[in-house]
């Protein structure tokens, strides 16, 4: 999803088809069921006022659900904040899951779009009841948080099979307790963790960590090599012939074959020449820097 404004309100509107609703919201398998038509789902408000009412008894909310996007570019100023509002369920999840994606990308993310999806599906849980997500640390941590119900049993919440999900909500989810496991070991796999708190006044936070890529070793320096004058005659013939094995070292250079072993082993030790099946040595790109500073200064190796 690109163009995002800093601050403002994208309200989206349900009008298409479930299919090309669920190809523009990004939506795979499960997810997204074709067998109920537009006839059957109920407008996103509509949801979530029948499953407020079956779980607290009241109606609630009174316009389409918002939810904030939280983007921090340094902990030292404030975020950037975008609202994201829709009246179907497939819209919101999908846009909420591309932007928040999107936007953690760009900062070097390496956190899966499935497993920001599969975390912001579950919000229906939630009622999307004044959900937050945030973006810090380069992109590298998500935390998604509502004021919700909560999950009173966090750890059974990361075990397949455990699952609140009502008649209601298996319209829109899979609603088999699959979410969050999914998550955790797609994070696992790739590194990273997945945590389950209670938020400050009820309600739950989840955060979606990866550890920044560990930077590249620096290259080993090795000393110059000091060759002897036979040492430098095998790495110009291994050179000149391409590869070469002790037994044609020991041919052309009219040496013992156990010269040749010991003079090729002493270049493989100095990183100049590599050793393959069979015994034949070709030069590594130190050996070639080698040779080219010698031929480039008129001497011999």
């Amino acid at each position: 999803m690109t163009g995002f404004p800093h601050t403002g309100r994208i309200s989206l509107k349900g009008t298409e088809s479930p299919g090309l609703t669920c190809v523009r919201a990004g939506i795979i398998g499960a997810a997204c069921n074709s067998s109920h038509s537009p006839a059957d789902e109920m407008s996103l408000r509509e949801l979530l006022n029948q499953l407020i009412q079956e779980q607290e008894g009241k109606a609630e909310p009174e316009g389409p659900p918002e939810v904030r996007l939280a983007i921090y570019d340094s902990p030292l100023v404030e975020p950037r904040v975008i609202s994201l509002s829709s009246d179907d369920f497939h819209d919101l999840v999908g846009k909420l899951a591309a932007a928040t994606y999107e936007h953690a990308q760009r900062r070097g993310s390496r956190i899966p779009f499935v497993v920001i999806r599969e975390i912001v599906e579950n919000l229906i849980h939630a009622h999307f009841k004044n959900a937050v997500i945030t973006i810090t640390d380069d992109g590298n941590t998500i935390r998604i948080s509502d004021q919700g119900p909560g999950i009173r049993d966090k750890e059974k919440a990361m075990q397949p099979g455990f699952t609140t999900a009502t008649a209601a909500m298996r319209k829109y989810i899979r609603g088999v307790g699959s979410g969050l496991p999914i998550a955790r070991e797609q994070l696992s796999f790739l590194g990273g963790m997945i945590a389950i708190e209670d938020n400050l006044a009820g309600g739950t936070v989840v955060t979606l960590h990866m550890s920044p890529p560990k930077p590249p070793a620096p290259p080993v320096s090795r000393a110059e090599p000091r060759l002897t004058e036979r040492q430098g005659r095998v790495l110009l013939l291994v050179a000149e012939f391409g590869s070469a094995g002790p037994t044609t070292v020991a041919r052309e250079l009219d040496i013992s074959l156990s010269t040749a072993y010991r003079e090729l082993a002493a270049l493989e030790e100095m990183g100049l020449v590599h050793s393959h099946a069979g015994g034949r040595r070709t030069l590594t790109e130190e050996g070639v820097r080698y040779l080219d500073k010698v031929f480039k200064g008129g001497g011999v190796p």
